[in-house]
């Protein structure tokens, strides 16, 4: 200590810490202030900015402040050098923190802003945070004097041994990123594979894909897996999709008639079923000259690939009940069965839901 420590010091020191917490108080509420007025904007990303500045900059005051009441206090050369080198890992410390979160929620809302990219996938928000944590820590070594150059390089040979013992882990890592580099798969993508697992995808980490299944089951899929997996996507490259309902009418239907009604039947289902494509044109195709009736398919459009059931539950109970009422008939299958008495053979047709009777030796026999 140079000189003794007054009176003066204590009152400038006390003043210059009271004016780093009154500009802290200001700051903070001049950034409440902000974040109002930022949630009325389309873009989410000035939320994200205004929120880290809400601990970036009272904190800041309040460090200029203890610095200033330390530069006014009579201490010796290594005390304060000590206190300055607190104050700048502090004041680092909380960049740091904020500028992960600020980068991590820029790309958050990016991501979710943009069609095509991954709208929830937390492998690129991990990726940024961590590599932001990573700056900061180097920064603040090199500010406590500690050189970071044996750090890299140990980093650097060691990192060769981690992926030798993590080439599982990095193999799903690398495969996550190239999964939504290439866009094929993203969170919200109803997709099946060909091993039977099917869903909603709901979220592509650094190790695994999540998968949520109509029945609410998460199913986890790791990324490598995935990737070298045969893979239908019912999402891209549009959502709308059409569905097949088959169908068939008896030989005796007027054609032109059943066309119509169905084409009728199909229009009211789009217009009134939520999830229908209101605007789909109606489709029916004849193609098949069946054993009791004439085959045809209907095709549906849907909006996404798991309104397709309840679409459909509503065409056929909606189609039947039409039928019924316009005289369309919708025949059973039906079979030729040879029935023996001794040495004579009767063939009779027999519709596919009857029961046989009248034969010794089967169920149902008189």
């Amino acid at each position: 200590m140079n000189r003794a420590l007054t009176l003066d010091d204590l009152v400038l020191a006390g003043i210059a810490l009271a004016a780093g917490l009154t500009l802290a108080f200001m700051s903070r509420t001049l950034l409440r202030w902000l974040a109002k007025h930022a949630k009325r904007t389309r873009w989410s990303g000035d939320d994200v900015i205004v929120d880290a500045l809400r601990s970036v900059v009272p904190w800041a005051a309040i460090a200029g402040g203890a610095a200033a009441a330390t530069a006014i206090l009579p201490l010796t050369g290594a005390v304060q050098h000590h206190i300055d080198e607190v104050l700048q890992v502090w004041v680092i410390a909380v960049v740091t923190f904020s500028a992960a979160r600020v980068v991590a929620g820029l790309v958050r809302s990016v991501t979710q802003s943009r069609s095509g990219v991954a709208g929830s996938a937390t492998i690129f928000v991990n990726i940024t945070r961590v590599l932001v944590l990573a700056i900061g820590f180097l920064v603040v070594l090199q500010t406590l004097g500690i050189s970071i150059a044996p750090l890299l390089t140990a980093l650097g040979v060691g990192g060769l041994a981690v992926a030798l013992a993590l080439q599982d882990t990095l193999a799903n890592l690398f495969a996550g990123i190239h999964i939504l580099a290439s866009k094929t798969v993203q969170p919200g993508d109803y997709i099946r594979l060909s091993s039977g697992e099917e869903g909603y995808v709901v979220d592509i980490n650094w190790r695994q894909t999540t998968v949520r299944q109509l029945s609410n089951n998460l199913v986890v899929i790791p990324n490598g897996q995935l990737a070298k997996a045969n893979m239908t996507n019912y999402t891209r490259p549009e959502q709308e999709l059409t569905v097949l309902v088959q169908a068939g009418v008896s030989y005796d239907s007027d054609l032109e008639h059943v066309e119509r009604v169905t084409a009728e039947v199909v229009t009211e289902v789009m217009r009134e079923v939520t999830g229908a494509v209101p605007d789909h044109e109606p489709a029916i195709r004849f193609h098949t000259f069946g054993d009791s009736r004439i085959g045809f398919t209907v095709i549906l459009g849907v909006g996404e690939f798991s309104d397709q059931y309840r679409i459909k539950h509503e065409f056929i109970k909606r189609l039947h009940r039409r039928y019924r009422a316009e005289g369309i008939r919708i025949p059973a299958p039906t079979r030729t069965v040879a029935l023996q008495q001794g040495s004579v053979t009767i063939p009779q047709q027999r519709s596919g839901e009857d029961a046989v009777s009248g034969v010794p030796g089967v169920p149902g026999a008189e």
